[in-house]
């Protein structure tokens, strides 16, 4: 005999319009027991200071560089940068199975604030405003240049996501080509616009408001909600209510919004388990080949690798590398923890 379909309790996939591609979704298993790795939640109280940080103000850098005695945000050039701005001589010889062609590009560090301490949620509003702005012109300046079509904004946060340095700072990643995500993003976006003259995430977006089911923030510029097609237990993304193309749009009230709500994000991921929450986040935005883009819609990936509590994260492995993306707490489930959750961050409150 059949049974009705429950989404809470049925394993079930779903579509994410913005890759074109699907997730599994098992919600059954996630009350089964965990007997694999776990993780160490060790809470180290950092000084405002550390003489062995790379990133603090007036300490030298591993390649003999000294940073200034700088406040608030501090942009460089990546010591160790992946990309390379060389100009090479290049002959195309490419075939069906071995094709190469050379990536021009510019790796920087944005270092939010001097205080070796802190991170976005324990900063000040005014201090993640900053912050933004130096995206904002990093963006520009970046893009301005000729060999630039694409300025990839991003932040690692905590040891499991690989960031071998907690002083709180974010990269830039600025390249020739478009990377492979933001392709196949565009593509789908561009499809929706050139179908429908509207904005993909606009139509989303006014869908999630009416429905509420996976809202998490809302102030009047942005809005965060867990995605319906989300992969990670607790992914979320910041969506601009006014469709901007990127983040030269915003004006000076949306940057403080854009600031407030990060803010206010990062608090909920930090009360969930009452640690510094790991993750990783980046903007996705308009290229800056030089074309027009009636497609973009900003949004902002918050991309957190903790699954059942501080010690247990989700791993992408088997299955997920070789069939799709696989999820066991659903979107909506994910979504009603993170709203209930205060945003008076938990070490203020004890």
């Amino acid at each position: 005999m059949n049974v009705e379909f429950d989404s809470k309790k049925h394993p079930h996939r779903r579509y994410n319009p913005l890759l074109d591609e699907w997730i599994l979704v098992s919600p059954q298993r996630s009350n089964r027991p965990w007997q694999g790795q776990t993780e160490k939640t060790v809470q180290e109280e950092l000084p405002a200071y550390d003489s062995g940080c790379y990133l603090c103000p007036g300490n030298e850098r591993a390649n003999g560089e000294k940073n200034p005695d700088y406040q608030g945000v501090y942009v460089f050039d990546n010591d160790f940068g992946s990309l390379l701005s060389d100009k090479v001589d290049f002959s195309v010889n490419n075939s069906d199975f071995f094709s190469i062609k050379p990536e021009r590009g510019i790796n920087r560090v944005i270092c939010f604030s001097e205080n070796h301490s802190l991170t976005l949620p324990e900063m000040e509003k005014d201090a993640i405003k900053e912050v933004i702005d130096v995206w904002q012109q990093q963006y520009d300046e970046l893009g301005s240049k000729e060999f630039i079509n694409h300025v990839q904004i991003f932040e690692n946060k905590g040891q499991i996501m690989g960031c071998s340095n907690p002083h709180p700072h974010g990269q830039i990643w600025a390249q020739s080509s478009i990377p492979t995500a933001v392709v196949k993003t565009q593509e789908n976006l561009k499809n929706y616009f050139e179908k429908s003259g509207r904005s993909l995430l606009e139509d989303y977006l006014k869908k999630e408001l009416e429905s509420g089911e996976r809202m998490v923030l809302e102030n009047e510029s942005f809005v965060v909600l867990v995605p319906f097609w989300a992969v990670w237990p607790y992914e979320t993304m910041i969506i601009s209510k006014r469709k901007a193309g990127n983040i030269l749009e915003f004006s000076e009230d949306e940057k403080y919004d854009l600031a407030e709500i990060i803010k206010d994000l990062t608090i909920k991921y930090d009360n969930l388990f009452e640690i510094s929450f790991p993750y990783s986040a980046g903007i996705h935005q308009s290229p800056t080949d030089g074309i027009s883009h009636p497609e973009w819609h900003f949004h902002m990936h918050f991309y957190p690798p903790l699954l059942r509590n501080a010690e247990v994260k989700k791993f992408m492995v088997g299955y997920e590398m070789l069939a799709e993306a696989q999820r066991d707490i659903t979107p909506e489930q994910s979504a009603e923890v993170l709203k209930n959750l205060s945003t008076i961050h938990y070490k203020s409150r004890n």
